[in-house]
């Protein structure tokens, strides 16, 4: 038996949270009947960590996930934060001056690649009415499922409930 049974969502949080909220909302709610168990439950990275012990927390959380769903944006692909570049610590000549190795990897091509290496089930949704690969992440780009968020029908935006319900639990 696996003890991979959790499913972790990475997206630009400050841009595609919509997204998010709403996959969780079909998950809390007994009517949809989308069931998962989310990697984030597990535990939660302070705002004022360093990038490094941040990107072990979200490692933590991926080593447990069978499924990796990526929320991608139209900045998904140009998101730095959680590149060592952005901490306190770092100096282009001296690497971290706390010794842990440097990264210039965002926190989103780092669960990307993670994700890949690892061999998770990949489900990439855009949150858009169509699937913009261009926005996409290169580790990612070419792996797992690919589906637009929501269509438009009659001025009114429609969630695509049944193609993600379908590429999540699958």
């Amino acid at each position: 038996m696996s003890y991979r049974t959790y499913t972790y969502l990475a997206a630009d949080w400050d841009n595609d949270k919509e997204v998010i909220d709403k996959l969780r909302s079909w998950n809390d709610s007994d009517y949809w009947g989308l069931s998962f168990k989310d990697a984030h439950d597990l535990m939660q990275s302070s705002d004022s960590s360093l990038n490094c012990s941040i990107k072990d927390n979200l490692g933590d959380r991926m080593d447990v996930s069978k499924t990796f769903v990526l929320i991608v944006g139209e900045k998904t692909k140009s998101v730095r934060a959680g590149s060592c570049s952005y901490c306190s610590h770092y100096s282009y000549s001296s690497g971290c001056d706390k010794g842990w190795s440097t990264s210039l990897k965002s926190f989103i091509e780092y669960e990307c690649d993670k994700a890949v290496r690892d061999g998770l089930k990949i489900v990439v949704i855009y949150n858009s009415a169509y699937v913009f690969k261009s926005r996409c992440p290169d580790a990612v780009v070419d792996e797992g499922t690919h589906i637009a968020g929501y269509s438009w029908e009659n001025g009114s935006k429609k969630w695509n409930y049944s193609a993600i319900k379908k590429a999540i639990m699958e």
